[in-house]
């Protein structure tokens, strides 16, 4: 959402290409707004149904003078209009009165009993069919698609203002989108085509690009795949779709009549095909569904057209606006295949219609399919170079022959516009602040500096710390990345700093070789899973304000060096070597151990490790979507695929003076849930066990969170260090309700508050040889009993804020144990 640009509205009637167009609001005889009413040109099948509001916009590239509006329970009324554009209409419905035969009205909440439109959903359901491609042993098409960006609501007063002062010619491109009837300007387009192969039999698809071309900027694919998974693929026969993180209720689920009210409006023809209309709306307000309409064939029971609009009142974040439209045709007069997908959002920080926003639009069409075509296993499973020059730079004669959907005039204006905007001094300036918004780095030729969030930091070791840092960056598809940074604590009046490198050798196979060193203050209790990125940094250790002293720190000097590979889709293999010293960074936080000799304790006491270790992992990542060909990768689908990881660690004891000979054995698995109408879990399970004797420093803390900030995976009412173990299992459960509950209750419901809850438990285990070692002044104790927490928290507080109270299970009797804490965090989601 950091793309949003407040903008007004504005109507240039001169470029626009509609015909006719009209807009208002419909009521009834007692002022209120008439919700899902239907808005048709009269002799056509051309029409809209109003919003939540009564309101409504319609347009036509034809030329109409007569509209009809109507609703069940209403009597129709035909409007005359005197000009081809008319807005502000205000349309009064009369109530129906009831004929001698006493026909049956529906008006409001529909009965699911003798209802035919329910009637009809029953032959869907017993008829569901799967994409029709998923009939045949073997398929391939054509898929063509166009991503655009638009800013919209656009008015005078924004065209002179003085931000876009050397910039006027880009309202040149207005165009007024035929949903919201809001004015737009498009600010860039991206066009890709593919080749799409599967084999139901193999179970196997493969999609081969064959062109892309973008408008706008050269480096922006990483936002056209973030509106890709935005607008992620979906079948509008399953029970739930999945937008934006969030699941909405299909009209042609089982469910549906739950939450839907359905009226059969009509019947008729649709390309010879009998089908009858259907028209679905709303049972209740905040909940994450839609409104429109859908056309079913009268025999095979199979969606011709549907229509959906998700419902304003819906408990949705920065989106004021969802329109889908799909249609299908048929083949053998039985099967439906899909032909065209239209996905449009208006996404806004208000919902208001006068409210400021940008248009995100997805269209895709499908073309020339073909069935029973076998190809070989290794044709699916085959790699290629992920990113190929020409595919990027095709000629205009390429798309002229594959655009499946020519570009209106607008959209063809837009190449040229941005080509233009680009070379303005302004605009430059404009970008490079949005840059910085959206990654943290300010941009100077081709190095980043960064990231700019993270400068101020505060812990008892260092007091207040100030950190610079940067990168060098030439494109996201760069073969090699520098990046360091230096710190400076004014408690400790030290220097710290941290610089690494890493350079792609292969890009098929994604062999990397990395190294790097850092000299740093760490938390090392903070996590279970190790981690040995050399330019890692926990926020326990960098918090501003902290529960109680934050003073069990860790002075480290970290050097690495490794390879990893990307044998096959998502599945990781990394090989590092590291070497460590670790030291107290505190008075009053010891890590010292004792020294033994062939099983005896000598009496000495150290305080400082000296550790090379070698580390074998495999992370394993299915679903997971980047964007980038470089040696690093954006993910675009953060939080909506499993993680499974592995690995495996071997202390090395005389090699480069090496104080500890052990194994260390861990595994995580993390897995979101999408569980329909219910919300979203979270889901972490951690497993690790150390053989061999090792001291403090080199246990596995159970990472405690002494922060006011929800740390997912940490126990937020442990302190640091109050556990330590070398045999440990975790899990982690957290259960976002997305509203569901809140939405039920009339004083709170407006608010769009998400109710969370939280378990989170963990056992550990501890040796009596690392017990020996032990001459910190830490008192070694492992939850045994099994340690947990529960917690209950509130979400989209002001639509950015959490709060979360947490409650501890047991261990009370532990000193200073805390037996309730609130803990809060920022969150930009939808």
């Amino acid at each position: 959402m950091k793309h949003l640009i407040a903008l007004l509205f504005l109507f240039f009637t001169t470029i626009l290409l509609a015909q006719t167009k009209v807009s208002g609001e419909i009521k009834d005889e007692f002022g209120e707004p008439v919700a899902f009413a239907n808005v048709i040109f009269k002799d056509s099948n051309e029409g809209t149904i109003s919003n939540e509001e009564g309101r409504f916009y319609l347009e036509s590239d034809e030329n109409y003078s007569t509209v009809a509006f109507s609703f069940v329970g209403y009597q129709t009324k035909e409007i005359t209009l005197g000009q081809r554009t008319t807005y502000k209409l205000v349309i009064v419905l009369e109530e129906e009165a009831s004929s001698l035969d006493e026909v049956v009205v529906y008006s409001g909440k529909q009965s699911k009993k003798n209802n035919p439109a329910i009637d009809i959903l029953r032959k869907i359901w017993e008829n569901r069919r799967e994409n029709g491609v998923k009939k045949f042993k073997q398929y391939t098409y054509d898929k063509y698609e166009k991503l655009e960006f638009d800013i919209n609501t656009i008015d005078s007063s924004l065209i002179k203002s003085k931000i876009f002062k050397g910039m006027e010619f880009i309202f040149d491109q207005t165009d007024t989108s035929n949903i919201t009837g809001n004015t737009y300007l498009p600010i860039f387009i991206n066009e890709a085509f593919s080749k799409v192969y599967g084999d139901n039999l193999l179970k196997e698809e493969k999609e081969v690009l064959e062109g892309n071309k973008n408008s706008g900027f050269d480096n922006n694919n990483t936002l056209i795949a973030y509106l890709k998974d935005l607008y992620s693929e979906y079948d509008v026969y399953d029970n739930y779709l999945k937008f934006f993180d969030k699941a909405f209720t299909s009209p042609l689920s089982r469910t549906g009549i739950d939450v839907y009210n359905y009226v059969l409006l009509d019947s008729a023809y649709r390309d010879n095909k009998w089908c009858y209309n259907i028209v679905y709306y709303p049972r209740r307000k905040n909940e994450l569904t839609f409104k429109g309409d859908f056309w079913v064939n009268d025999s095979t029971w199979a969606i011709k057209e549907i229509n959906l609009q998700a419902s304003k009142s819906a408990n949705l974040n920065w989106v004021r606006e969802v329109y889908i439209e799909q249609e299908f045709d048929v083949l053998n007069d039985s099967i439906f295949l899909i032909t065209r997908d239209y996905f449009m959002s208006d996404f806004s920080f208000r919902k208001k219609e006068e409210a400021q926003g940008i248009y995100g639009k997805r269209t895709t069409l499908y073309n020339n399919y073909a069935f029973d075509v076998p190809k070989e296993k290794k044709f699916y499973s085959g790699q290629v170079d992920p990113y190929q020059y020409e595919v990027y730079n095709r000629p205009d004669d390429f798309w002229e022959e594959r655009r499946l959907e020519n570009l209106n005039k607008d959209e063809k204006g837009v190449y040229k516009m941005l080509d233009t905007l680009k070379t303005v001094r302004r605009f430059k300036t404009l970008y490079n602040v949005g840059s910085v918004l959206a990654s943290g780095y300010y941009e100077v030729n081709n190095f980043d500096i960064g990231p700019v969030f993270s400068i101020f930091g505060f812990n008892e070791a260092e007091g207040m710390r100030i950190r610079l840092g940067g990168r060098t960056y030439f494109s996201q598809n760069d073969r090699w990345r520098l990046e360091g940074f230096g710190a400076y604590g004014f408690k400790d009046n030290r220097f710290k700093y941290g610089i690494s490198g890493k350079y792609l050798l292969d890009r098929k196979s994604r062999l990397i070789v990395f190294g790097g060193n850092r000299r740093d203050v760490e938390q090392t209790g903070a996590s279970l899973t190790n981690s040995t990125d050399v330019l890692g940094r926990s926020l326990a250790s960098s918090s501003l304000v902290s529960v109680g002293a934050n003073d069990r720190l860790t002075r480290i000097n970290l050097s690495t060096f490794g390879l990893e590979v990307e044998p096959s889709k998502d599945f990781n293999v990394r090989l590092t070597a590291s070497y460590r010293t670790l030291k107290s960074a505190t008075e009053t936080f010891s890590i010292n151990y004792k020294v033994f000799e062939d099983g005896v304790d000598t009496g000495a006491v150290r305080d400082e490790i000296k550790q090379p270790e070698i580390e074998l992992s495999f992370n394993y990542t299915p679903g997971r979507k980047t964007s980038g060909y470089g040696v690093e990768r954006t993910v675009i689908n953060t939080g909506q695929f499993p993680t499974f990881f592995l690995g495996y660690s071997k202390g090395l004891k005389g090699i480069m003076n090496g104080d500890f000979d052990y194994e260390r054995l861990q595994a995580l698995y993390v897995q979101p849930w999408n569980i329909g109408g219910l919300g979203r879990l979270y889901s972490t399970v951690e497993v690790g066990k150390t053989f061999g004797q090792v001291p403090l420093s080199l246990l596995n803390p159970i990472p405690g969170n002494q922060t006011y900030f929800s740390v997912y995976n940490s126990f937020s009412q442990l302190d640091y260090y109050e556990f330590v173990s070398d045999t440990y299992a975790s899990v982690h459960l957290q259960h976002n309700f997305g509203g569901r509950i809140f939405q039920r209750i009339p004083l709170i419901r407006k608010l769009n508050l998400r109710e969370i809850i939280g378990f989170r438990a963990v056992y550990g285990d501890i040796s009596e040889e690392n017990i020996a070692l032990n001459a910190s002044n830490i008192v070694y104790k492992s939850p045994e009993d099994i340690y947990w927490e529960w917690s209950v928290g509130v979400g989209n507080i002001f639509k950015i804020f959490r709060l979360d109270f947490n409650f501890r299970g047991n261990y009370l009797e532990n000193p200073e144990a805390r037996p309730f804490g609130v803990t809060g965090t920022f969150q930009f989601v939808f």
